[in-house]
């Protein structure tokens, strides 16, 4: 993921250990170094409050299930290892964490553990847990009035039969082949197609498009991550009467949307104003974006585990 974090002093807990940034290390044997042969969660942490916690953990342990590989802790013991990692963090910045407005950002990462140079899992005793806590910056703050832009890129979605895109892992090479071509057109992201010319995703985050009314999203089996912020849109969009629905979205839905957005973990609720050098809509950030991002504000300020 494309992002810089604030000048703060990040925090990290491996296997459950506390280190600092200069200290933290895993071996070059590690099978996720070695092979990308593991499972990871972006988690975000508004005020004291872990957004939707719970739903990472089942997401995190669904795509560890598919891959075969045991974390060695229960979802509710990782939790709570992210729980003393923020503690940390904010003790060592000085940071009150419920009077904090900016949000942090966890980074869960389960590998396989250090094995020997072949593939083989059975070398890899056990699994390795980190867990990184800091701020995160992945778009300038004008983009969330003016809108991104984007392009899409060559590089297909993975086919299911080949790496599950559902799978969260620590292989994302096909994403950054996208992202580097989104670098060369100057584009904020690069949308990814997949093997029927359908639109998946972007890079990093889900896509959504406005159409006469509907906010309409790419389904997962098209591709898409079960994202937990496209979850949440979906759902604050019942909440305010606002129509939609997954479904197939083609370039020509894309080119022809009257509004589209991005959402994700770090990114939140962004709005899209240019694709392939085409104008969304107006060209600004339309009237359901700008709901939609206010309601998920508002969501984040209750919705969470607490610390």
């Amino acid at each position: 993921m494309d992002a810089t974090s604030t000048a703060t002093v990040p925090a990290i807990s491996i296997d459950g250990v506390q280190y600092t940034r200069e200290t933290a290390h895993i071996s070059v044997f590690d099978h996720g170094f070695l092979y990308g042969d593991g499972v990871f969660e972006g988690i975000r942490i508004y005020g004291n409050r872990i957004f939707r916690g719970e739903r990472h953990m089942n997401r995190l342990f669904r795509s560890a299930k598919i891959i075969n590989l045991e974390i060695g802790m229960t979802p509710t013991q990782l939790l709570d290892e992210i729980r003393a990692t923020a503690r940390v963090w904010a003790e060592t910045n000085g940071v009150d964490l419920a009077a904090n407005t900016n949000p942090l950002y966890v980074r869960a990462v389960v590998s396989r553990g250090d094995g020997d140079l072949g593939l083989d899992p059975r070398k890899c005793p056990a699994a390795k847990v980190v867990i990184i806590v800091d701020r995160i910056k992945l778009y300038p703050k004008e983009l969330y009035e003016t809108g991104l832009t984007l392009v899409t890129t060559a590089i297909r979605r993975n086919l299911p039969d080949a790496l599950p895109p559902q799978i969260k892992s620590l292989n994302y090479l096909c994403n950054i082949l996208a992202k580097l071509d989104a670098n060369r057109q100057g584009a904020a992201e690069a949308v990814f197609l997949n093997h029927m010319g359908y639109v998946a995703e972007a890079t990093a985050d889900n896509l959504f498009i406005v159409s006469r009314g509907v906010v309409i999203t790419p389904p997962v089996n098209d591709g898409a991550l079960p994202g937990i912020t496209r979850e949440a849109v979906l759902e604050l969009a019942a909440t305010l009467g606002i129509p939609s629905r997954e479904d197939h979205v083609s370039l020509t839905d894309l080119f022809n949307a009257d509004e589209c957005f991005l959402t994700g973990t770090a990114a939140r609720v962004v709005p899209v104003a240019v694709i392939d050098g085409r104008t969304i809509g107006a060209g600004v950030r339309g009237p359901i974006t700008t709901r939609l991002m206010e309601a998920f504000i508002r969501l984040t300020e209750t919705d969470g585990v607490l610390i």
